[in-house]
């Protein structure tokens, strides 16, 4: 049976976004890192493992002088993303391919990009409880790519000097650190997310550059809820605004 789709709105209706009503679905995550970055005019990007798109249509939506590629593994998902792209009139920003990320060099030349952005599958196939939707499980453990593979896909793809934007647990922050610096992108940027004050971290956001100095800024934390359940914070609802 055919899953339904639904379709959301960002930024008071200005920016549209279907996504299947049972199967992977965004959440804050592909918001906080998609305003991460400043790409600058003519850049040319790479949204991997880009799911249902929204990465890739808030990036052209705050920045109109960038063009993205939208690398997607999954074909339901690949197919939410051309209609996203359609519904949003971004034909001539967007570009789509549906491909395996590990098998990146048949899918671009070497050095194409200077920018990646990625908010990689995270949940260990044999540790905790799986998401049992396979849409789900693919985007969010690491089925069919590790951590490894993505980091290889993303040193691939970048220019000398390009950058790359990832989000992952804050939990596994060394993990993610020393995978990056193995693949030589040097981390220069990096904050860390709480739910609320008074938290543990929930989620870190790095920047990291191809061949890059060691230097790296430690920015300050991010809150995304002002107390336990309450409403947003003034910085998260401005991720919201027009």
């Amino acid at each position: 049976m055919p899953n339904a789709i639904t379709e959301d709105t960002l930024f008071s209706g200005r920016l549209h976004c279907m996504q299947h009503a049972d199967g992977y679905r965004f959440s804050v995550d592909p918001v906080l890192l998609a305003h991460f970055i400043s790409p600058r005019p003519g850049a040319r990007l790479l949204d991997l493992g880009a799911g249902c798109g929204v990465i890739s249509l808030i990036l052209c939506y705050r920045h109109p002088a960038i063009r993205v590629t939208a690398l997607e593994l999954q074909p339901a998902l690949a197919a939410l993303i051309a209609r996203n792209i359609e519904a949003n009139h971004l034909q001539e920003r967007i570009s789509l391919r549906q491909g395996d990320l590990r098998a990146v060099n048949t899918l671009f030349p070497p050095e194409t990009f200077d920018w990646v952005v990625c908010n990689p599958p995270y949940g260990k196939v044999a540790a905790g409880r799986r998401n049992p939707a396979g849409e789900q499980a693919v985007c969010r453990h690491e089925i069919q790519a590790e951590l490894g593979d993505v980091v290889r896909a993303i040193s691939y793809a970048l220019k000398n000097r390009g950058r790359a934007a990832l989000i992952y647990p804050a939990s596994r922050t060394a993990v993610l650190l020393a995978a990056l610096k193995n693949a030589r992108l040097e981390p220069k940027r990096m904050q860390i997310v709480y739910s609320c004050p008074g938290s543990e971290g929930k989620l870190v956001l790095v920047e990291a550059m191809k061949n890059g100095g060691e230097e790296m800024s430690l920015l300050p934390p991010f809150f995304i809820y002002a107390a336990p359940g309450g409403a947003y914070t003034a910085e998260m609802a401005r991720l919201y605004e027009p």
